[in-house]
């Protein structure tokens, strides 16, 4: 099978092995689950069970928790007990980095244990421990391969890469087949969103090929917040949504933990609320890249229908989508036949609410622009102006990065590893920088998270010692544990030492 999917044009949800976290089934059988993370200190039972219970109060059931020894992976045991007094089925995911004994410890006390594989490169049998302890209580594992974080071997063979990614989450998924353990989530999450998009099709791809079926957990890390943050989300994990592939979603915002489910909720119904596809017309698969960019033939740079002068408009081509699968539907519009004129994408949305309109749009056109299929964009929503319309369009732009019309902020959305109030801060280093046009920043919240989830980014602040930040140029780290008072003066220096620092207008 040479693509990821069944057809470019028709939809079929993935059949999936059907995975237990806790009371809740993941896998093609349920409806997509949604879940979110604390950023609460996990030692801290009280701080821990008060913002579960917000969250479960918005409508998360399954809630993760930064798990850095043991612990705090045995205090997911008293957090677990506490929660269940209001909330019984809400379900608790042990979130490790690094050292294989704390996840074997939160297998004695989770309902599902997240790993990275790049710390189970290992000849002691850890692994191999790990999944008997799974097995014994019925605890899932999910297998979290993170862009930037592979292990040596796999980045040796394929660099920092989607198929590196893919690569290094099946060689665990093999493992855990020969094992015959199947309790297992799996995902390949970046903030680079053509990469996690790129990542996920090599992914089912392979799994495919290999006669896999596990099911998918889906995630645009450091998405940031607000709007942006929303549609940044949308665009990567909705062109996985849009083609029938993923089980569970978490929407990753520098926002409170409550505040991510309806966000995900949103993005959730967007799919589940559709009736049967209707049959579009096949098209030649060998047109379509679903693995690479290949820049637009047009040759012009992306536009907004808002944008184009009227004298102009008889040069594009409008295709407008109005079925309940826009995805499919222009897919077929455009590969099906031969076109000469630079595509332009129209449809229609109703709701009234902002960010909702920003998630149901970013989830149908992000794709196309990531597959560069299209070469402008024409969103109609009679409830808001042409100028909030044009921002969500030019931030969907911007998520594909097909066109580049503000600065970018890779912001984590904290845990329990966090030391400082990232959301506040995010907001200052916006207030300071946001003028950068192009420019992309890392605002992080520990070393786990950065440099390697920043992995593009031109800039990096990144958590360290209480009250301390270190600064990367990329990846490198330029100044260590400076402090929280200074640390921004000090970034906007770095900045204007480089030469990338332009005064307000």
């Amino acid at each position: 099978m040479a693509l990821y999917c069944k057809s470019l044009t028709s939809y079929e949800r993935r059949a999936t092995l059907d995975a237990l976290v806790g009371t809740h089934h993941i896998g093609s059988k349920w409806p997509v689950a949604v879940q979110t993370m604390t950023n609460t200190n996990t030692a801290d039972t009280d701080a821990c069970a008060e913002q579960i219970d917000q969250i479960a109060a918005a409508g998360g059931r399954i809630v993760r928790l930064t798990t850095r020894n043991e612990s705090e992976a045995q205090n997911l045991g008293p957090i677990g007990q506490r929660v269940r007094t209001k909330w019984p089925d809400v379900a608790l995911v042990a979130d490790v980095h690094f050292i294989p004994a704390v996840a074997a410890v939160a297998a004695t006390t989770a309902d599902k244990v997240r790993i990275n594989p790049g710390n189970y490169n290992d000849r002691g049998g850890r692994f191999e421990e790990l999944i008997d302890l799974c097995r014994q209580r019925g605890v899932a594992l999910r297998i979290g391969v993170n862009h930037g974080s592979l292990a040596k071997k796999i980045f040796d063979l394929y660099g920092d890469t989607p198929e590196g990614m893919a690569a290094s989450a099946m060689e665990f998924l093999e493992r855990c087949r020969a094992l015959d353990f199947h309790n297992v989530v799996v995902s390949l999450k970046s903030s680079n969103v053509r990469v996690m998009i790129y990542a996920y099709r090599l992914l089912v791809k392979a799994m495919n090929e290999a006669g896999m079926a596990y099911p998918i957990h889906l995630g645009v890390t450091e998405a940031g917040n607000h709007t942006e943050g929303r549609i940044k989300s949308a665009v990567g994990i909705g062109a996985l949504l849009a083609d029938g592939i993923g089980d569970t979603i978490r929407v990753s915002l520098t926002e409170s933990p409550a505040a991510e489910i309806p966000a995900a909720q949103s993005l959730v119904a967007h799919y589940a609320h559709r009736g049967p596809c209707p049959e579009f017309a096949p098209v030649d698969e060998a047109q379509f890249s679903a693995y690479e960019y290949r820049p637009r033939t047009s040759g012009i740079s992306p536009v907004l229908w808002s944008e184009v002068k009227p004298e102009e408009q008889e040069g594009f081509e409008v295709i407008e989508a109005t079925s309940d699968y826009p995805v499919q539907e222009w897919r077929s519009k455009i590969l099906s036949t031969a076109h000469a004129a630079p595509i332009i994408l129209r449809r229609h949305y109703t709701t009234a609410d902002y960010d909702q309109f920003a998630i149901e749009a970013a989830a149908d056109l992000g794709v196309m622009f990531i597959d560069s299929l299209a070469d402008g964009i024409d969103l109609r929503n009679d409830n808001f102006t042409q100028e909030q319309i044009d921002e969500i369009a030019l931030g969907i732009l911007q998520a594909a990065r097909v066109r580049i019309s503000r600065t970018e902020y890779i912001a984590c959305p904290s845990c329990g590893r966090t030391l400082y109030d990232i959301e506040s801060t995010l907001a200052a280093i916006k207030a300071r920088t946001s003028h950068l046009v192009g420019l992309k920043i890392g605002v992080m919240g520990c070393i786990v998270n950065g440099p390697g989830e920043m992995a593009d980014a031109d800039y990096g602040y990144v958590g360290g010692l209480p009250d301390h930040i270190s600064l990367y140029r990329g990846k490198t780290l330029v100044e260590r544990n400076v402090p929280m008072a200074q640390a921004i003066d000090r970034l906007i220096e770095l900045i204007k030492a480089d030469g990338r620092w332009v005064e307000k207008s």
